[in-house]
């Protein structure tokens, strides 16, 4: 079994300045790596609340608290001229039970109505006079005339299951349907968004467990891209036609997560709807030959940048990286792929070894798909389609999810970008624009460079089956791509670009390649893999280069609010940071109210003992107790170094990391630090 990919390998080989490094160590614990979204309008996205938004104007509330002392006497008699006698006693009566009645009232059914637009006048009459009431139309027999039915709705079941979908009302036998606009009050946005905080679990994860305590299917969240999973992270989500009460309710018993911030919008979240993310990172054990050096590093990076590459986790964390996988769906070799992505890995856990072992010797689909785990998601997915079409092995990839299969292509086109980048700054350095380069046109506006770069949506993710991306479903306008030009000498003479300007492109069909030397570290590489970047070898469209539109991606990248401080500790169990948790529970504990009912005055009895010891809500990383006998090493002096700082979407803050110490970013080589 082959090793995990270096930098080298994956074609990060270049740093912006010869500044010397330093030692430190990268994620000791979740909590040194805290991610937070920053929305489109540039907002740092935190969890701040978990205050429930009202639900209904104050005047709606008003008169729903004193429906049952109204008169609604002229409402009826207007209903009398619109509906007739019969369906007006009917309404008066009932009526009388709704306000007189603690439980449910069983609905009424109006007289036959064939007239669609008279139906739709007496919707809208109940709409605008009875905010207590839904109506629907039903057919009791096919053939037969529609009929306006009226019910009570007061939000304590109604006559819909805990998941919110369809179901039977136990005495008529019609289907109800609580995603439409009679069950969802007016006033409200139809999504919920809250802000997700959580604790060394990517985004998939969280939403997976939040989604199993609602009955709901994962697909029910929108949110604008995936978050490192050994991290703590905020970021926004939306769900179609939720309460909030309901959601914040699982506060209680949610381990490592919680949401918050809640309020009702009238659109849902979706990939790529974010500008950025804000990082604090904190290096631990810091080492330098002298703190002058610490600080040039820190100073260089602030004001030098990095180089712009895709980070490791772009191309998995197994031994098979995921780019591997890309060049062989690109050559059409679809057995070959599938064996890569199912073939033993090496320094995966001894039971996922002993399952992918099993299958390769035995070729048991049933067996197999039993030992592996959930979140195995594309070898799941391969086997499934092999039990139904065995030997078909395009059939059993496209059997991944979109997102997933179409990952693997995508790293291969960052993999090449990476050595282009390198390329890039290996022969030409990084102090000008060069003849041939790729820049962004000046008059291009800031909207449109931000389309023509990289669609990327996860963030520093560093488990391969969360790198979910897929640059072919970014809309890329003709406009986008005119936008970027080759430089000729004039551009050189007016002195109107930097090299802040150089773009490298991801292969694709309407893209440029730049005219000097490094177009051809593109079409060499593909070349050396077996790979043509102009012509496909097969009919799998989503699997060939020449099918997708391509991108563009800046070579150079510069932190932004940038802002450091070293950091004097003793104990590596002890947080060095406060998380947007931390805050809220000290400002909690600064408050002299206390209010049992209150999910904001009960964080410590919620939380649990844990947080009060200085330790988070996940356990995973939690160092073991201290012997007493080894005191005095645990309390020996150690620096740390603190960083904050925010990148656009698709850029790693890894390789920020990695300009600073001059030093690989890989997980292996951390570990090793810590030992």
């Amino acid at each position: 079994m082959a090793k995990s990919l270096d930098e080298s390998d994956a074609g990060i080989s270049c740093f912006v300045s010869s500044l010397p490094g330093f030692r430190g160590i990268l994620k000791q614990r979740f909590t040194d790596f805290i991610v937070n979204e920053v929305d489109t309008d540039g907002n740092t996205v935190r969890l701040t609340s978990f205050d429930i938004p009202p639900e209904e104007p104050e005047d709606n509330a008003e008169e729903n608290r004193s429906a049952s002392d109204k008169d609604y006497t002229s409402e009826i008699e207007s209903f009398r001229l619109l509906c007739g006698e019969v369906d007006a006693d009917a309404l008066k009566a009932f009526l009388e039970s709704v306000l007189s009645s603690e439980s449910d009232v069983p609905p009424i059914l109006l007289s036959p109505d064939p007239d669609k637009s008279h139906r739709a006048e007496v919707h809208n009459f109940f709409k605008k006079n009875f905010k207590f009431l839904v109506t629907d139309t039903v057919e009791e027999s096919e053939g037969s005339s529609k009929r306006v039915r009226v019910r009570s709705w007061s939000g304590k079941g109604g006559r819909q299951d805990k998941r919110g979908m369809k179901r039977k009302d136990p005495r008529d036998g019609q289907v109800y349907d609580s995603r439409g606009t009679d069950s969802w009050p007016e006033n409200l946005g139809k999504f919920l968004r809250f802000n997700l905080y959580k604790e060394n679990k990517d985004t998939q994860e969280a939403l997976g467990i939040v989604g199993k305590m609602l009955g709901v299917q994962q697909r029910s969240f929108g949110f604008a891209g995936t978050k490192d999973k050994r991290s703590v992270s905020t970021q926004r989500v939306t769900m179609f036609k939720q309460h909030a009460k309901r959601l914040a309710g699982l506060n209680r018993s949610l381990f490592g997560i919680r949401v918050g911030d809640f309020c009702y919008v009238k659109e849902g979240l979706v990939l790529g709807q974010l500008s950025g993310n804000r990082f604090t990172i904190t290096l631990r054990d810091v080492v330098a030959d002298c703190e002058d050096t610490i600080k040039a590093a820190a100073y260089g990076l602030q004001r030098n940048g990095f180089v712009n590459y895709y980070g490791l986790q772009r191309f998995g964390s197994s031994s098979v990286p995921t780019h591997l996988v890309g060049a062989a769906l690109l050559r059409g070799e679809w057995k070959l792929a599938t064996n890569l992505i199912l073939d033993p890995k090496e320094g995966e856990r001894p039971f996922i070894r002993e399952a992918r072992e099993y299958y390769k010797e035995h070729g048991d689909v049933d067996s197999t798909l039993k030992k592996l785990p959930r979140h195995l998601v594309a070898e799941k997915a391969i086997l499934q389609c092999l039990k139904k079409f065995p030997g078909n092995y395009l059939q059993a990839l496209k059997g991944i999810p979109r997102t997933l299969r179409m990952m693997y292509v995508h790293s291969y086109q960052s993999y090449l970008w990476n050595h282009a980048a390198s390329t890039r700054v290996q022969k030409y350095g990084i102090s000008q624009v060069v003849l041939g380069d790729l820049v962004f046109c000046k008059e291009t506006s800031p909207a449109e460079v931000s389309s023509s770069g990289i669609s990327e949506h996860e963030d520093d993710c560093n488990e391969r089956d969360n790198c979910l991306l897929d640059l072919s479903d970014e809309v890329q306008s003709e406009e986008n791509v005119q936008s970027v030009k080759v430089v000729d000498s004039e551009d050189l003479l007016k002195g109107l670009y930097t090299f802040e300007d150089v773009v490298l492109p991801l292969p694709g069909s309407r893209i440029l390649y730049p005219a000097n030397d490094v177009a051809s570290v593109y079409h060499d590489l593909a070349e050396k893999d077996g790979i043509n970047l102009t012509e496909s070898v097969h009919g799998a469209k989503e699997f060939s280069i020449s099918c997708m539109k391509g991108a563009y991606r800046r070579v150079f990248q510069r932190p932004q609010d940038f802002v450091w401080e070293l950091v004097d500790y003793t104990d590596d169990n002890i947080p060095l940071v406060e998380t947007d948790l931390d805050i809220m529970k000290k400002a909690a504990d600064s408050s002299k109210e206390v209010h049992v009912d209150k999910i904001s005055s009960s964080l410590t009895k919620n939380f649990g003992p844990e947080l009060s010891a200085g330790k988070h809500l996940g356990n995973e990383d939690l160092l073991p107790a201290v012997d007493p006998d080894h005191k005095s090493d645990i309390l020996s002096p150690k620096l740390a170094l603190k960083l904050t700082f925010t990148l656009p979407t698709s850029c790693y803050a890894t390789m920020a990391i990695r300009e600073l110490l001059k030093s690989s970013t890989s997980v292996s080589y951390h570990k090793a630090l810590n030992h």
